[in-house]
């Protein structure tokens, strides 16, 4: 019993001391400080990160969810729908089967202006995610043969038109010579619906019918340009492009066309993490402070304890335990409050009459408790580094010079 009793006995005094006695009031103040310091490093830290993850959750589910994500295709700019390489794309998990794609750069033209913007050409009975995103019209009108075509808002806005106008499709890629000079491939198309993603993908994005695009492209019947691959998150094409393909097959991805906006995303995350990191950091070494005049101060019980039979090693642990307790107080405390906070943000924003956005919209919130549990533990080990001098001066008091005074 008395072994059981003699373990947790360094834990016992630390706490004891962090509690400290009504004449430590400015050690006890100090130790507060640091607490509180802890406290809104983290919370600012977590409600942060959680903001910058709802806006990358946003472009990502607005932008990447519209794009090809991927594509696969031949280096001849030409595949056979009816020859799909099974094995090939088997090597890809994919949240959807592959589905054949054409694609190409091209130039819109209406009565109001023209104005360039990237064509592919889909199959209207496939989970195309941009039949999600559509505010007029229907998927289902996109009939081969008919010519129709899709455009985003924004798009729209630009050249004047609406559903049912007729606009000039042009294909530069696909030119042919004529007595009058090399002229591309040009066709009239009908609007058949309108679509809005919330974002600049609806300036640059048309979508037709793939078998009305691969005439327009000057394709034969049964060619694409590629397959296309869908994914539950399209961050994994980093990895994936990184595959060896078969001689003569070819890889692209989403970051050939946003990947610089995806990386100042995740740069300004990092950059702002780092900032609030440091705020953590400064307040955890506080502790050291705190802890110094804790140990000048308490120079006479360590000496009286030593006397009594504690180890350097026990001694060490008093202090440890007294700071890290601080610094686990104010990590888990910060760590609560951040989260309740980024949950009740947008809700407290508007409680103050804050509009951040002119069109009445909120922020995007995305809590991810793997992230928190990595920022609480991250300050809990960073206030236990801090505690190691303080504790390490402690633990080499010399018993006869502390009560030589005494």
């Amino acid at each position: 019993m008395a072994n059981i009793m003699f373990h947790p006995l360094p834990v016992f005094i630390g706490l004891r001391y962090l509690r400290g006695r009504s004449g430590d009031r400015f050690s006890r103040f100090v130790s507060y400080i640091s607490t509180a310091g802890i406290t809104i490093g983290v919370l600012s830290l977590v409600t942060v990160l959680s903001v910058m993850n709802g806006f990358e959750s946003q472009l990502k589910g607005r932008i990447l969810g519209v794009l090809p994500q991927a594509v696969i295709s031949h280096d001849s700019g030409r595949i056979n729908v009816n020859e799909k390489p099974e094995a090939l794309l088997k090597d890809f998990a994919t949240a959807q089967p592959a589905v054949p794609i054409v694609r190409s750069e091209s130039v819109v033209q209406s009565h109001q202006g023209l104005s360039a913007a990237m064509l592919i050409g889909i199959e209207p009975n496939s989970n195309d995610p941009i039949r999600y995103r559509l505010v007029s019209g229907d998927m289902d009108s996109l009939v081969p043969g008919k010519y129709q075509i899709l455009l985003g808002h924004a798009l729209a806005r630009e050249l004047d038109v609406r559903v049912g106008d007729k606009v000039r499709l042009m294909v530069t890629s696909a030119s042919q010579y004529t007595p009058l000079g090399r002229i591309p491939s040009q066709r009239m198309f009908t609007v058949a619906g309108l679509y809005s993603t919330g974002s600049d993908v609806d300036a640059q994005l048309v979508v037709t019918h793939i078998k009305d695009a691969a005439r327009l492209m000057r394709f034969k019947a049964d060619e694409a340009s590629g397959w296309r691959l869908f994914f539950q998150d399209p961050f994994v094409v980093s990895s994936l492009s990184e595959r060896a393909l078969p001689e003569g097959w070819l890889w692209s991805d989403w970051r050939d066309q946003r990947g610089e906006l995806f990386q100042a995303v995740k740069m300004e995350k990092n950059m702002m993490g780092l900032m609030l990191g440091l705020i953590i950091g400064v307040a955890a070494f506080n502790i050291i402070s705190a802890l110094i005049m804790v140990v000048m101060e308490k120079q006479s019980e360590v000496a009286i304890l030593k006397t009594q039979g504690m180890t350097d090693r026990q001694i060490l642990a008093i202090f440890m335990v007294q700071g890290a307790s601080s610094g686990a107080v104010g990590a888990i405390v910060g760590g609560a409050l951040g989260v309740l906070l980024a949950n009740n943000l947008n809700t407290l924003l508007d409680a103050m009459g804050v509009a951040l956005f002119s069109f009445g919209g909120q922020l995007p919130i995305e809590v991810n408790p793997g992230q928190i549990v990595i920022v609480v533990v991250s300050a809990v080990v960073l206030s236990l580094a801090a505690t190691l001098f303080p504790s390490y001066r402690a633990s080499s008091v010399k018993p006869a010079e502390a009560l030589r005074y005494e």
